[in-house]
């Protein structure tokens, strides 16, 4: 059984759920819009760039679940999966990752987005288990907070190293797909690399080093 490792946005999705998220809760009046999408679309820009700041991030991304009780967000998940999830869902995706699964691989996603948004998707996209950006909850509701490392950049090495030492699984011809260059720290690391839909910078880095490069697009 080899691991095949699988970043989220922009690869097995087409679209990033977590600016998704933001755009989900200007749609439907949780947020004040013209604030909220301009922090929303700021900050994604800078996650394209390599320059975010993840935890300045954090505290603006996971403060609208601070409002709501666990119930109240999962029927509001709910409506984010069907509206904006599903359509950025890909065949070829799909295709990928039933062919890592027919021949007994251990699939694994990789995310910096938060658990609260992914984690159903990853359920949805049938894959056996998921490491993202865990926000913390208190007395059953979402404190604005995060337990452990972020899971981005180098920190996506760093849960992956821990989430190795608590299994029995380890990185022997292993894959990882990636779209950003954000995910270098991790490509660096596998057996096999596969850039998906790179970003320029990223597109760049497989050309140099030969990795392979493929599209999940129709």
């Amino acid at each position: 059984m080899s691991l095949a490792i699988f970043d989220l946005d922009n690869t097995l999705l087409n679209g990033d759920s977590d600016h998704a998220w933001g755009e989900f809760l200007v749609d439907k009046g949780i947020v004040d819009e013209s604030f909220y999408r301009k922090q929303n679309d700021h900050f994604y820009e800078l996650y394209k760039q390599s320059k975010l700041d993840i935890m300045e991030y954090l505290v603006f991304a996971l403060e609208p679940l601070t409002r709501f009780s666990l119930e109240q967000l999962g029927a509001l998940h709910e409506q984010f999966m069907a509206e904006y999830v599903t359509p950025m869902r890909l065949q070829k995706a799909d295709a990928l990752l039933a062919e890592h699964r027919a021949r007994g691989d251990y699939l694994l996603i990789i995310t910096a987005t938060n658990g609260f948004i992914t984690r159903p998707i990853a359920q949805a996209l049938g894959v056996d288990d998921i490491l993202a950006t865990d926000p913390e909850i208190v007395n059953n509701r979402y404190t604005g907070g995060i337990t452990g490392t972020p899971c981005y950049q180098e920190g996506k090495v760093a849960r992956l190293q821990q989430w190795l030492a608590q299994t029995d699984h380890n990185l022997d011809n292993s894959w990882f797909y990636s779209d950003s260059i954000n995910d270098l720290p991790l490509l660096e690391v596998v057996t096999n690399p596969v850039v998906v839909d790179g970003d320029e910078r990223l597109c760049r880095e497989a050309q140099q080093r030969g990795w392979p490069c493929i599209s999940l697009r129709d």
